[in-house]
């Protein structure tokens, strides 16, 4: 997995057409129709992806708390600000800001928060994947000095880099997790500030994709990814959008 892939691109951005947020998360689009799903307000989780930090620009390795664990960045901030004010209008539904505890995730939620009205709750396992000694390096740096430990990688999900962690011991943790929240919050909206590996994993599970998908999304930093429960039963609403101002692919108030 290039680490392009990891902190994204913009191509993978959606756009649409300028909607009210409140509206939909009222009276979702995509409730089931009778008879379809059971019935009941649904469990909406808004994955949010921190802004950018300075190894996101140098498009390096940046794992969870055994990383270098850098800070946002000034222009990082302004994405989460952004995001923030994109969020405003649903704050009253908004039941909890969760993040992981990684420094990265905790400045964007401490941003996200205090524009939504809550306190930061904090869940481990929605921390970034560790990459050991690959931390801190570029893509070709560890292709470079660490090239037959990296062709492993790419080839298995149950590879970790050297001190790290492979993709299906992060799936574990990031599902569990997952299931927490879900019982925790039922019925409610919860935004969820985390990375690129665990974010993509929740995606993979809920359009109920091999993990192997993750290598096929692309997300931007300070993105909204949202997917809602029924009762057991995932849907996929939003994926990798961004709010009006922060790209020329910049997303106006949506549908969710």
């Amino acid at each position: 997995l290039a680490n392009e892939a990891l902190d994204g691109t913009r191509s993978g951005v959606t756009v649409a057409e300028e909607e009210s947020l409140v509206e939909e998360v009222e009276a979702p689009a995509g409730t089931p129709a009778p008879g379809w799903g059971p019935p009941g307000t649904p469990t909406t989780v808004v994955l949010v992806r921190h802004g950018v930090t300075p190894h996101t620009v140098e498009k390096r390795f940046s794992g969870g708390l055994a990383s270098a664990n850098p800070g946002l960045s000034d222009d990082g901030r302004d994405q989460v600000r952004a995001v923030a004010e994109w969020l405003a209008p649903i704050a009253d539904r908004v039941d909890a800001v969760v993040a992981s505890p990684v420094r990265r995730t905790l400045e964007s939620a401490e941003i996200l928060a205090a524009r939504l009205g809550h306190e930061v709750a904090v869940e481990p396992g929605f921390a970034e994947m560790e990459f050991g000694r690959w931390d801190g390096m570029t893509f070709a740096e560890v292709g470079e000095q660490h090239p037959d430990e990296l062709k492993s990688w790419l080839g298995s999900l149950d590879v970790a880099p050297g001190g790290g962690e492979s993709f299906r011991t992060v799936q574990a943790r990031v599902l569990t997790a997952l299931e927490r929240l879900l019982e925790q919050h039922v019925g409610r909206t919860v935004v969820v500030v985390s990375h690129v590996t665990p974010i993509k994993t929740i995606v993979a599970h809920a359009v109920d994709a091999p993990l192997e998908s993750v290598f096929r999304m692309e997300l931007t930093p300070a993105s909204v990814t949202v997917v809602s429960w029924y009762g057991d039963r995932p849907s996929m609403r939003m994926y990798n959008a961004l709010p009006p101002g922060n790209d020329v692919f910049g997303v106006a108030a949506t549908k969710w």
